[in-house]
C-alpha cells in the first residue's frame, strides 16, 4: 500500500507540471506531498506491526493498534474537511482558470497550456463553450469562433465556429 500511495504522489506531482498555470497556488501540490508522507509513515507503521508480530510483542501490538486507531480518525477528519471545503476549492479553481483563459492568444505559454487542456480532457472552456464569448481571443476572432483545441477529436474539417457547436 506504501509503494502504491508513492507512485501515486508522484504522479500527481509530474501531472502538476502541464497544470500548473491554472493552479497557481503552490500549496495545489501539498495533497500529493501529503499522500507520499502518509506513504512513509504507513512503511514505519507496517514494518512496526510486522516486528511485534514476529516478536509476539503484546506492547508493540498495543503500539501498533493505537497507530491505526489515530489514521482512522485522522482520515475521517480529512473525508469532513474535503467533504466542508469541496464548494472552495471548486470556486478557486474555476476563477483561476477564468483568468488563464482571458489571457488567451494563441501563442503564449498560458494558451499552449489551455489548449493542452482541452485537449486532454476533451472539453471547451471552463464550463462549456460559451465561456469563450467573454475572452479577447473571442473579439479578436470576429465573435464567431472558438480555439481548435475545443474541436471534437473525430472532427477533421472543424473551424471552431459557434454556428457548428455539434462539432465543439
Amino acid at each position: 500500500a506504501a509503494a502504491g500511495l508513492s507512485y501515486v504522489g508522484g504522479y500527481v506531482i509530474n501531472t502538476y507540471k502541464s497544470y500548473d498555470n491554472f493552479l497557481q497556488d503552490k500549496y495545489a501540490l501539498l495533497p500529493a506531498v501529503i499522500i507520499i508522507c502518509v506513504a512513509v509513515v504507513m512503511f514505519i507503521i507496517g514494518l512496526i506491526g510486522c516486528c511485534a508480530t514476529f516478536r509476539e510483542s503484546r506492547v508493540g501490538l498495543r503500539l501498533f493498534l493505537a497507530i491505526i486507531l489515530v489514521i482512522f480518525i485522522a482520515e475521517v477528519s480529512a473525508f469532513v474537511l474535503g467533504f466542508i471545503y469541496r464548494e472552495k476549492v471548486k470556486s478557486d479553481v474555476q476563477g483561476t482558470m477564468h483568468s488563464v483563459f482571458e489571457k488567451y492568444d494563441g501563442k503564449n505559454p498560458e494558451s499552449t497550456v489551455v489548449d493542452y487542456l482541452q485537449e486532454q480532457l476533451r472539453c471547451c472552456g471552463v464550463k462549456n463553450y460559451s465561456d469563450w464569448t467573454t475572452t479577447q481571443w473571442f473579439n479578436s476572432t470576429g465573435n464567431n469562433s472558438v480555439p481548435l483545441s475545443c474541436c471534437r477529436q473525430d472532427m477533421k474539417n472543424c473551424t471552431g465556429r459557434l454556428d457548428q457547436p455539434q462539432e465543439l
